[in-house]
Parts: structure tokens; sequence; C-alpha cells
């Protein structure tokens, strides 16, 4: 089955609408509520989620924690809650991928790709790949006067740099994208999910020969040559790792970074402080990330009767992780719903903790210092659109600004 012949911006429109950008209320306000009452929320999950999310099982609630230390207990206990649930949703698009697994089997998968985001490949991404294309994206917008940071910048780039990654052909990269974004629509849209889930199969199927003939420098040939307990991984389990890193790579890193343009440029005081100062660029990233996390939940079953924070949670109760809530526990953080990139430094949960912390985490801290780094050198001047509607962050699981509209002096 063809997946829908869309341009990747298609697909990112249609997402944002399924997900309820521009039309969901702002969820914060309601998750503080909540958490002023419980640390962990139990509620059905018609309540919660997005009308027409896909919600297996049918459970007649769900727990949703929302304290930061409710989350913590639960991220950090894998054995009491699972990410096995994932099968149910994820997983049917993906294959059976490390974000499905439990330990020990989680262990043993991951460490197969943790070698592409050591210390040395990402200096390499960061010269051979991240910079060119980030120049290249910013060095367009100055040649028009003016832009939008997301559909110019924030959107296409990260994308381009996993594909790299991976090894793809360039004239492949725009149906990698718009498959990547059709893929986690599974949750609203279960046969476009499963249509995008085997046009990336087509797309892989053929690059993995040819890297099992002849390896380059690529995760594609890594993955080829890896060997776990002595034996080779299949096409299908290379598959459901490259499937896994396509949304995540790509969707929540352009997120982040536009969560944080946002958060900089509505406040110019404080974009002069960090473009002055760059060694503000790490207080700003954390800040971005803790302020307004690009991804707002995730997902885990209780494996038996469990107790969060105090709450008793029955075994085989979904567990909705609210990161975004988590980061914003006024308990934690003085005023928090403020963005502040000289409050103290605390850590947030928006790379989740224990066995599942996000493996990506270093490469996108390192894009979106790059990404800083790039528009204060070659965009003197850059501030919002005066004459633009402002832009806003919209969305509940997922959220960041559908533009950024911006000009810059010459």
């Amino acid at each position: 089955m063809a997946a829908p012949d869309l341009t990747p911006n298609d697909a990112f429109d249609r997402f944002n609408r399924l997900q309820g950008a521009n039309a969901a209320p702002d969820p914060y306000p309601e998750w503080a509520k909540k958490r002023r009452e419980t640390p962990v929320w139990l509620v059905p999950p018609t309540e919660f989620f997005e009308s027409g999310m896909l919600m297996p099982g049918s459970p007649d609630q769900i727990a949703v924690p929302l304290s930061f230390d409710a989350v913590v207990e639960v991220l950090r206990d894998g054995e009491t809650f699972s990410s096995s649930a994932y099968a149910n949703t994820m997983g049917l698009v993906m294959g059976h991928s490390i974000l499905e697994m439990d330990e020990p089997e989680h262990f043993k998968y991951r460490g197969l790709i943790q070698s592409a985001f050591n210390r040395r490949q990402l200096d390499r991404w960061e010269n051979e790949l991240v910079r060119p294309l980030i120049e290249g994206c910013v060095a367009e917008i100055r040649s028009k006067g003016r832009g939008d940071l997301v559909r110019d910048l924030t959107f296409p780039f990260p994308v381009r740099v996993i594909c790299g990654m991976i090894g793809l052909p360039e004239e492949t990269h725009a149906t990698f994208h718009r498959l990547a974004l059709e893929l986690i629509m599974i949750a609203f849209d279960p046969a476009l999910g499963m249509a995008a889930s085997a046009g990336l199969r087509e797309l892989f199927s053929g690059v993995l020969a040819e890297r099992r003939r002849a390896p380059r420098d690529d995760l594609m040939s890594e993955l080829a040559m890896a060997e776990l307990d002595g034996t080779r991984l299949d096409d299908e389990q290379i598959y459901a790792f490259l499937r896994l890193l396509a949304p995540a790579g790509a969707e929540t890193t352009y997120r982040s970074s536009s969560n944080l343009l946002l958060g900089l440029l509505s406040d110019p005081e404080q974009w002069e402080a960090v473009r002055s100062d760059p060694g503000l660029i790490p207080a700003a990233i954390e800040e971005g990330l803790r302020w307004e996390c690009p991804l707002t939940g995730i997902q885990r079953t209780a494996a038996r009767d469990a107790e969060i924070c105090g709450v008793k949670i029955p075994a085989g109760t979904p567990v909705h992780v609210c990161l975004g809530a988590a980061n914003r526990d006024e308990t934690r953080w003085e005023n928090p719903d403020r963005f502040d990139i000289h409050r103290p430094r605390l850590h947030h949960s928006s790379f989740a903790f224990g066995p599942h912390t996000c493996l990506g985490m270093h490469l996108a801290r390192m894009e979106t210092r790059i990404l800083l780094e790039t528009l204060f050198e070659q965009l003197p001047g850059l501030r919002l659109d005066p004459d633009a509607e402002a832009p806003h962050i919209t969305g509940r699981m997922f959220r960041s600004p559908l533009a950024l509209p911006v000009v810059f002096d010459a």
C-alpha cells in the first residue's frame, strides 16, 4: 500500500491539525491545577488525550504523574513501569525497537546504536553535517531578506542531519521526511501510519542491501555489520531502529529548537544576553527544554500493583508520564511558567530518566548550539517580524510554534 503523495509541508500541516495545534487549549494551567491537588492524576483517557487519539485496550482510567518527583519515580523504575505497551501503538509502525523493550533486552539492543552518538562521532557529524546544513539554511534566509525560522530552518535541517547519518541518498530526503511525519500519525490515522511504515521499509531496503555488500562510514553500514550475541541483525531489526530514528531525531529537535527561539526572540534582553555571551548558550538550551518540552508525555504500564508518590496504581494501569507538567512543578522551580535563562540550573525531565534516557540528547544539544551560533553570526539584529502575526506555542502532546516570522538587519 503506497503512502499518499504529500510533501513534508503537507504532512507537517496535517499532523499539527490532528494533534490539536492552534485548537487545543494551553494544557499547562489544567496540569498545574491538578498537580496542586495530587502528584498523580487518575483520569479517564478520553478526558486527557486529544479527541480521536488511539488508546489501545480502552482502559477505564490512566495514571498521569504530574509532579517532578512522580515522573522521576516512574522513569527510574523500569521493572515496575514497563515500556512494552508501545508495541500496541508505535510498535505497529516501527517494528520491535528499543522504544518498547524492557531490560535486559533493551540494554543489549541500545548498545548497538549507542556508538553512533559517542563524542568522536558527534564531532564528525557537527563538522560534516550539522554546521554545513544549518549554515546553508540560514544563508538562504539571509538572501531573501526575511524568513520563517520554522519552515526555512528548524523544520528542514534536523531531518537532513538524520538522513546524512543514516546514509540515505539526497534525492530520498523529502520522501523520508514526509514518511517520518506520517509514521507518527498512527495515533490518529492507523492506515496512514502503516502505509508510511511500509514506505520507509522500501526506502531503506535498497540502501541496506548495498551497505551489506559495500559498507561505508554511516549508521546504515554500522547496523548492517553489527552483531548481537554473535548474530548479525536481520533486515527487520535494522528497519525498526531506523524507523525509530526518523521521528525521534527530526520531530522533537525541530520543536525544541523552535520553542527556544520563540522564548529568546520574545524577550530581546535575553536574546541579546546570549548573543553577547556564548557561555550562556547551554543554559538557554536547557531552559528552553524545561519551559516548553517538545513532547509533553511518554507511555508506561504498571507491571504490578504499585504506588507513585503514595498514590496506589493497580497492575495493568496505563501510565502517561507527563514530562511537560513535571518541568513546571512550582515546588522545584520558582515562577515555572516564565522563560528565564538566568534561573538556577536544575535537571529537567525533557530527555527522561533511567534506562530510556534519550539516546540522541547530546546530538540535539549540539544541533541547537550550532543553530544559535549561526543565527548570531549571520543574521545581525534578528527579531520577530513586527508586521506578522505574533507567533505562539501550540499543541498538547507535541508543542511548538507553527511559524516564526523574522526580519534582520541587512
